[in-house]
Parts: C-alpha cells; sequence; structure tokens
C-alpha cells in the first residue's frame, strides 16, 4: 500500500475548514498530493490510500472538487472522533432544534436567524450549497460556532468569551465532545467518559483508550493515534510524505521505521529554514521533486548529493491546442506573482516599448493572488511604470461599460487599453486563459511548473529567465540571459508564423514526455526501488 500524506493545513494549523461560498478563494486547491492522487486513481495500477492528519469536516467535498470522490483515506481525527460514516450526507439547516419563534431572514449571502427581533443566530454555507457553520449569539456578541461536518451533524463547536475564542471541542456523531483544545495554551484535555479512540483497518475495528486524560498539545495527540494506526500498517507499505513545516518534525519521529519518499513541491518547505528536520530527510528512501530546478535546491540546501532522487511533475500533460489563432489581437501572457519591484518595473517597459512596435499585442498580466483589489492594483502600478517610460497610461487603465456609443458623434477618441489582468486562482480558469494564449513569459527567477507545463499542452512558446527542462531554447521557448532582448525574444515567434509554427511541434513533441503513462511509469521505477 502507498499511503499518501497531504499539507492541507489551514494558516498552518491542524485543520482545514471549508471555504465559503461568499469568500473569494484565496489559493490555489490543487497541490502535488492532489495530483499523485488523480494520478493513482485514474490508472488504477497500485493501491494507494491518503491519510490525513487534520481537522477536515468537509473533505468529501473537497475529493469531489478534484474528481476523486471514492478516493480511500484514513482520517486522524476520524479516529480521535469515533466517526464511523463515510458517505457525505444533504443537511438542511431548518431541520435544526430552533427555538419555535425563530424567524429566517435571507441575505444574498447568508441566512441570518432572528429571534423576538433581535440577532439569534447566522448561518453559512460551503461552495455545494451545504451549511458549514452556524454562529449563535447572545445580547448580540458571538458565544459559540458550530462546525458542520458533510457528512450531516456537528463535528466541532468553538466557544467564546467576551467574542474570544476560549476553547474548541471535536465531538462525536452524537454530540458529546471528545476533545477540548484551549486556545489561551493550545493545551488538549479528554472528555474522561469518552476516552478512548476508535482504528479502522482493513475492515476491522479497534477501539484503544488515550493514555493520558491531558495534553501539552494537539499534535502529541494527533503522534499517539496515529503511531497506533501505523502499528496495524504493513512493513511493506509505503508512505509519500507532502514536506512541510506543520507535519515533518512529528513525521521524522513517527515513520522512523517505515518504508518513506518525501515529495517536495515549489517553495512549501525549505530545508535551510527546518534544519532540525535533517534527520528525516536523510532518512528518506527516496525524495521526489517537482522539478529539476527545486531538485538542486534540495540537494543544495541540503548539502547531501542524494542518490535517490528524482525529478516528477504533478502535472501531466494534455495535448490541447490552444485557439489564440482565433483572434486578431496577440496575447502574450506575462507572471507577474511575487516579482521584484523593479523587475516589474523595468518589465512594464519593455513590453510598453513593445506595444509601439506591435499594434496586434495585448499584454496580460497573469495573478493567482485573489485579493479583491489585485486588478485595481496591478493596473495602477502598471500606469505609473508606462508613465515613467513616456508612453501612453491609458493603455492600462480598467475596461468599463460606460465607454462612448458608437452613434454618439460627439464622443472623444479612447486610448485603447492593451494591458489586462488575468487574476486565476482554480486549475479551470487558468486552463481557459491559457488556451486564447500565443506566448507566455515567465521571467521570475523559477517559472511557474503549472504555467510551463500548460504552455506544452496547449502548444505556445515560453520565454523564461532561469533555464527549466520545460523549455528548449530557440525551439519552443528561449532563455532570457539579458532582460533588454525581451522585445527581440517576442518578435522571434510573433513576427510570422515559420518559428511559432516549430515551437508548436516542439512542444507537442515534449508533450508526449510528460503523459501520465510516462509519469506513472516514472513513479513504478520509484516504488520498486523503495519496496
Amino acid at each position: 500500500m502507498l499511503y499518501f500524506i497531504p499539507a492541507w493545513y489551514q494558516l498552518n494549523e491542524w485543520c482545514e475548514n471549508e471555504q465559503s461560498w461568499r469568500v473569494r478563494r484565496m489559493h490555489t486547491e490543487f497541490d502535488d498530493t492532489v495530483k499523485q492522487m488523480q494520478l493513482f486513481h485514474r490508472n488504477a495500477v497500485y493501491p494507494y490510500q491518503l491519510m490525513l492528519l487534520g481537522f477536515t469536516p468537509n473533505f468529501r467535498h473537497f475529493l469531489h472538487r478534484q474528481g476523486v470522490y471514492h478516493a480511500p483515506y484514513w482520517s486522524c481525527f476520524d479516529a480521535i472522533q469515533e466517526i464511523r460514516r463515510k458517505r457525505a450526507m444533504v443537511l438542511s439547516f431548518h431541520n435544526l432544534n430552533w427555538p419555535p419563534d425563530v424567524e429566517f431572514v435571507y441575505s444574498p449571502f447568508v441566512v441570518i436567524a432572528f429571534l423576538n427581533g433581535i440577532k439569534y443566530a447566522q448561518i453559512d454555507f460551503g461552495e455545494d450549497g451545504n451549511p458549514i457553520r452556524i454562529d449563535l449569539y447572545e445580547n448580540g456578541k458571538i458565544r459559540r460556532c458550530n462546525i458542520y461536518d458533510d457528512r450531516g451533524f456537528v463535528s466541532g463547536t468553538i466557544i467564546y468569551e467576551n467574542e474570544k475564542p476560549l476553547y474548541q471541542d471535536y465531538l462525536m456523531e452524537n454530540g458529546i465532545w471528545k476533545l477540548r483544545c484551549f486556545q489561551s495554551d493550545g493545551h488538549v484535555e479528554i472528555n474522561p467518559g469518552h476516552s478512548d479512540y476508535l482504528l479502522q483497518y482493513q475492515g476491522t475495528e479497534q477501539v484503544l483508550a488515550f493514555v493520558r486524560l491531558s495534553y501539552d498539545s494537539m499534535e502529541e495527540v494527533i503522534y499517539e493515534v496515529l503511531t497506533s494506526y501505523l502499528n496495524l500498517t504493513d512493513k511493506k507499505d509505503i508512505f509519500c510524505v507532502a514536506m512541510h513545516e506543520r507535519h515533518a518534525g512529528l513525521l521524522q519521529k513517527a515513520l522512523r521505521r517505515k518504508k518513506i519518499i518525501l515529495s517536495f513541491y515549489a517553495d512549501r518547505y525549505s530545508i535551510a529554514k527546518h534544519t532540525e528536520n535533517i534527520k528525516l530527510i536523510k532518512k528518506a528512501d527516496y525524495i521526489i521533486a517537482d522539478s529539476r530546478v527545486n531538485m538542486r535546491r534540495i540537494q543544495k540546501e541540503a548539502g547531501i548529493s542524494f542518490k535517490n532522487i528524482m525529478a516528477i511533475t504533478p502535472y501531466d500533460s494534455r495535448v490541447d491546442l490552444g485557439i489564440s489563432q482565433q483572434f486578431d489581437v496577440q496575447k502574450i501572457l506575462v507572471a507577474i506573482d511575487d516579482i521584484e519591484e523593479d523587475v516589474f518595473g523595468a518589465l512594464i517597459q519593455l513590453l510598453g516599448k513593445y506595444l509601439r512596435a506591435n499594434d496586434n499585442a495585448r499584454i496580460h498580466l497573469f495573478t493567482r493572488k485573489a485579493d479583491y483589489n489585485r486588478p485595481q492594483q496591478i493596473l495602477e502600478q502598471t500606469r505609473r511604470e508606462l508613465k515613467k517610460a513616456g508612453l501612453e497610461a491609458g493603455w492600462a487603465e480598467e475596461e468599463t461599460d460606460n465607454n462612448a456609443s458608437a452613434d454618439n458623434l460627439e464622443a472623444e477618441e479612447t486610448v485603447p487599453v492593451r494591458f489586462f489582468v488575468e487574476q486565476c486562482v482554480d486549475e479551470l480558469t487558468v486552463s481557459r486563459c491559457m488556451r486564447e494564449q500565443r506566448l507566455l513569459v515567465d521571467v521570475r527567477t523559477v517559472p511557474e511548473l503549472y504555467l510551463q507545463i500548460m504552455a506544452i499542452s496547449v502548444g505556445i512558446p515560453q520565454i523564461v529567465r532561469t533555464q527549466t527542462e520545460f523549455v528548449r531554447h530557440g525551439r519552443n521557448g528561449i532563455v532570457l540571459k539579458k532582460a533588454g532582448k525581451l522585445p527581440s525574444a517576442l518578435n522571434y515567434y510573433l513576427k510570422g508564423l515559420n518559428n511559432w509554427n516549430k515551437a508548436m511541434v516542439c512542444a507537442y513533441e515534449m508533450s508526449k514526455e510528460y503523459t501520465t503513462e510516462k509519469l506513472m511509469e516514472a513513479w513504478r521505477g520509484v516504488i520498486d526501488s523503495v519496496g
């Protein structure tokens, strides 16, 4: 069995609560574990199981969004709370035990319950319309928050004092509290009347008693339950750990006698910043990096030339040639998140000057950050840089529906908009955006892996600052040695179709190296090596 231990932690805590439908998603939901899970789920060539260490009351909805609803999993908090239910259940807040005279008011975002004209409760919903939390009020102040599990029951309760959280209870299916975690110092108390936890393994059940009734931290509780479950697993089982500072120290102790694969993804975990976990890294039977760039970083930070290390991208390529040729304009996608301010300024000025020579070009500034005013901030910064260069600031104006109508002969001639912002958080919006682009520009120190794979999949060239395995210089892209060479690199692919078509053919050939079959072949090699 291959166990995947993900790094899905909200605010670096032992939890991942459901996203409210009315709150914009602030981060991309998929990572290396999601993609690895999808890969093994689709191919079914090797048995696998997810191992969840955190509190995830709406995990079934998460699996559904990733297209792997039936993925097998073991949850540490399900074991702690003695939860046996597995399937999601439709729960209506109307069926809850409300006071007789309660009145519901439906706002555009939440449902508010009033009792005798005073706010009594506020009901919040998840992205799939399921109630995820109900805040209860007393004299206008919040006194309790009930967290609902997508299997149809209250899974957690937060008690407030003076509108500040005092402690959180983790509940059994029948509503009895099992675990109480205090906010002041993080210590945990076990209900003395219900001091057992449930282990389910391969169709069998085992009930064990907690060693103590009080723990200094939630990590100690998780460690005890996890190690009890690990004792049931087979010696041949392999544990693939998504490296994260939240659980690295715990797993260094818990998995010391197990076969381990460590998965490094982007900049999620820095060895240099967490030298205390170096034993885990040295002990690993295999290390998987998402790219060769990341693989070299790992070896440099660890100061070790690992023999059992491999770069396996979590993303498989899908030949889905884009539709950029259907547009009259040439859309250029420029990734800008976390780019240095001076680099951004120089980049905008270079692109602005390029637009003078290419009337058909349009710059689409790509960001994954979902802040509400993020597009406005980007355009403001762009206008400032255009002004510095003596260029037309109106190129970066926001598009509105208040433009002068075509039949208004008195209307002043407007400056055409040539800079746009593409705010993409989820996988679908990124895919839609990429299919319309003529070319990808990512001059950050480390280009984004997913964008590079997508560029190969849709068959467009990419201009980068750092050489990666996803760019073949002069063929499907250009590695810039000097920033000032960007306009000539753009012309190489946009001035005529010859070089662009060659890049598309090269990208098509490269896509064969990152198909599902190729990734599974690499994973089989790793598993055989570890096993």
